[in-house]
């Protein structure tokens, strides 16, 4: 007994539960040393085997190891401690999900660096102000302000040279301090500049403004036609939730390629937001993230991710074009980021905005149901009209041999182009072409990896497989008959599209946008600018352009395959069409003066889908539906589970699956489909299998899943994935 005393009192008389981010379903006993004060969500370094590893205090201990046995925590970090709605939104997320606990805190914890005290650097401060200053030197002063800035941020916002700071700094204006590089958007300005909003926009930001004042987690749908002013709107909540202290989290699909979004923020609160993406250098991820952490950082923008930052005093969250499909992450833990929101926004007791024009029926369902409060905005702002839409069957108004685009598309293209406007051609398919075969032996090129075509590509000139990344040159014969010049590419892409045209407009300025085609996201983000500047007369593109973007010169919008997406098994194949198409028309005709057409082709004109653009009816579109949806006890009627099984050996997935159906679950209200062959049979080589549990709503599918899985011994090298509320079923 003397020794355990002995031991006990070396590291301290108490214990605590420190939870580490690994895949582990459990905090891990810890003993605490005498000099060291700690409590529930502060972060520590602990040994682990034998490693130091990061991690927070998740509770009292479980006193289910002796004394003796513990380890002690090495290090507290001085950091505010984790919020306790924090520490339960990891909780629920793992719950939810059927997750290690450790795997979800592994997302909150990314950024170890930013635990570490951080490093200083130069600023530059305003000493005085100077006289006889050039105008040049006059930018300096007024970028600064009374801030303190680093030299390449302070010359970047002034627009100057580093030497124009440097001779300021010789001539006494400016002074330096060593000091921690400060965070993004420490003081945004509620009061910048002042916005002029419609009755129906001001009536919008009434009911935002007033559920931040109540302080309350109310979900409100901020449901507004493309162009309506739904940003503007919601940047009234913004500035509320500033005034009274709080903190801010705006969720987009893809902000690394969002500078007009940013730009407008700075205009509207004096700075740019904090960014949170997958872009950000070490650097900066380390800045941001203990800035948040210290409630330094108001507002972050940021993707999917940034759900799981920080905050410690988070007063809103509004999640942009919440019905896009990027929201859900598949890999990891997966997750749908619209409806975690909902879930941190409860925890925090903060209101949750989800805005769109085409919002997914499961937030409609939830409206209907009154859960969701529903803020309309039926017009676009600023007087411009919605625009027109013609539908072009394409077995009456045929394209030329071998081409793709109708003449009546080409002769709208032709007219706005004559007018000065831009035009817009979308196609939701990289590449050339995505499929070549052999016009002698029918050969065709598959990756070797995947169940997948590889799809040819002319920039660089390649075939290519766009799950797993493998690639061949084209060859000059079919490699099973041996037939010389025999090798033809089958159906658009867009750089097919270009070609043709190429062909039709040469005088025209040209840009093909989609990831395959620029290098990196700066390109991206570059070509979007010049855009917005008219410097191109035609632009083709994939789904990247829908993203919300807004061009005031474009007129014409062409979408070359509207039937693309209607086909197959996804039970969401028509909704998310409907969502694709309808943002993309919703680019046309965003600016007073510019009328927007919108041009459909299509080989079956009298699908639901093409009739409910047509007619621009949203509202019927979602209640048919529904009706399918409530009839087939689908999603958001019931609940879906799936499980797929992956390996590299094929046997040992086989066989993996099969004795998972011995013990499936199935019961009253409760049917497993399965195993079957995924449609993507093979990615990356490895062989899938899936299961898909259906549950009746009131049924708990995760205990259901949870128990099961427990049942069947997985080898180690079997993958299991589950995934509630799937939203691929590939």
């Amino acid at each position: 007994m003397a020794d355990l005393f002995q031991d006990v009192s070396a590291g301290g008389g108490r214990c605590v539960a420190v939870l580490v981010p690994y895949p582990v379903d459990k905090a891990y006993d810890y003993l605490v040393p005498n000099d060291m004060e700690v409590e529930p969500g502060d972060y520590v370094l602990v040994p682990l085997g034998n490693r130091q590893v990061t991690g927070v205090v998740w509770g009292e201990a479980h006193d289910d190891v002796p004394a003796k046995k513990l380890k002690t925590i090495i290090h507290k970090y001085i950091l505010p401690p984790m919020e306790k709605h924090m520490c339960d939104f990891i909780d629920w997320v793992a719950r939810y999900t059927l997750n290690p606990v450790g795997s979800v805190l592994k997302m909150a914890l990314n950024v170890p660096a930013a635990l570490e005290p951080p490093l200083t650097t130069t600023l530059y401060y305003l000493k005085t102000e100077g006289d006889k200053l050039t105008p040049t030197q006059d930018k300096v002063i007024k970028a600064l302000g009374s801030q303190k800035m680093m030299q390449a941020d302070l010359a970047r916002s002034a627009g100057v040279s580093a030497g124009v700071i440097k001779t300021l700094a010789d001539k006494g204006v400016l002074s330096t301090i060593e000091a921690a590089s400060p965070p993004p958007c420490c003081n945004p300005k509620t009061d910048f500049s002042n916005i002029s909003l419609s009755p129906e926009q001001q009536k919008a930001a009434n009911s935002l403004t007033g559920a931040v004042s109540a302080q309350k987690a109310d979900i409100l749908m901020l449901d507004g036609v493309t162009g309506s002013g739904k940003t503007e709107v919601y940047f009234e909540a913004v500035a509320k939730t500033l005034a009274m202290g709080k903190q801010v989290l705006i969720l987009m699909p893809e902000i690394a390629l969002s500078n007009a979004f940013i730009d407008r923020f700075e205009k509207r609160f004096g700075c740019k937001p904090a960014l949170w993406h997958s872009s950000l250098t070490p650097a900066n991820r380390r800045i941001t993230w203990r800035g948040i952490a210290e409630s330094q950082c108001r507002v972050v923008v940021g993707a999917r991710s940034a759900l799981f930052l920080p905050f410690s005093d988070l007063g809103l969250i509004i999640v942009d074009e919440s019905h896009d499909g990027s929201y859900k992450q598949e890999e990891g833990v997966i997750y749908h980021a619209r409806d975690m929101a909902v879930v941190r926004g409860h925890l925090s007791n903060a209101p949750v905005v989800l805005a769109s024009a085409t919002p997914a029926l499961e937030t409609m369902h939830n409206v209907w149901e009154g859960r969701y409060q529903h803020i309309r905005l039926p017009e676009r702002h600023g007087g411009a009209s919605m625009p027109d839409i013609h539908i072009i069957d394409l077995r009456e108004d045929k394209p030329a041999r071998q081409s793709f685009l109708s003449p009546t598309l080409l002769e709208a293209i032709k007219e706005t182009t004559e007018q000065g406007a831009q035009s817009l051609l979308f196609l939701n398919r990289r590449g050339y072409a995505p499929l070549t075969l052999c016009r002698t032996c029918g050969y065709r090129f598959e990756c070797p990896r995947c169940t997948a075509w590889l799809v040819e590509h002319r920039h660089p000139n390649g075939l290519n497989c766009h799950h797993c990344g493998y690639g061949i040159p084209i060859p000059e014969k079919c490699p099973e008959c041996g037939e010389e010049d025999s090798l033809a590419p089958c159906g658009p892409g867009i750089e097919r599209i270009e070609e043709e045209a190429k062909s039709h407009f040469p005088d025209a300025r040209i840009a093909v946008l989609s990831s395959d085609i620029s290098e990196d996201q700066s390109e991206l983000r570059k070509m979007l600018d010049q855009i917005r500047r008219h410097k191109y007369d035609i632009v083709i593109g994939t789904q990247i352009i829908a993203k919300g973007h807004h061009f005031p010169k474009l007129a014409t919008v062409g979408i070359v395959d509207a039937d693309i997406g209607l086909h197959g098994g996804d039970l969401r194949a028509a909704e998310r069409s409907f969502q694709l198409l309808h943002q993309v028309a919703g680019r046309a005709g965003r600016e007073l003066g510019v009328q927007g057409r919108v041009f459909l082709q299509s080989f079956n004109p009298s699908s639901r889908v093409i009739e409910a653009l047509a007619s621009g009816d949203r509202d019927q579109f979602l209640d048919v539906e529904a009706e399918e949806r409530k009839a087939a006890n689908m999603p958001p009627y019931a609940r879906l589970g799936a499980i797929i099984i992956f390996c590299v050996d094929e046997d040992v997935t086989i066989a993996t699956a099969r004795n998972l159906a011995k013990c499936a679950p199935n019961g009253p209200g409760l049917v497993t489909y399965g195993p079957a062959q995924a449609p993507l049979y093979r990615i990356r080589g490895r062989y899938r299998y899936r299961f898909l549990v259906h549950a009746e709503k009131h049924l708990n599918i995760q205990k259901a899943i949870s128990d099961w899985r427990a049942l069947v011994k997985i080898p180690s090298t079997v993958k299991v994935q589950i995934d509630i509320d799937p939203q691929s079923f590939l």
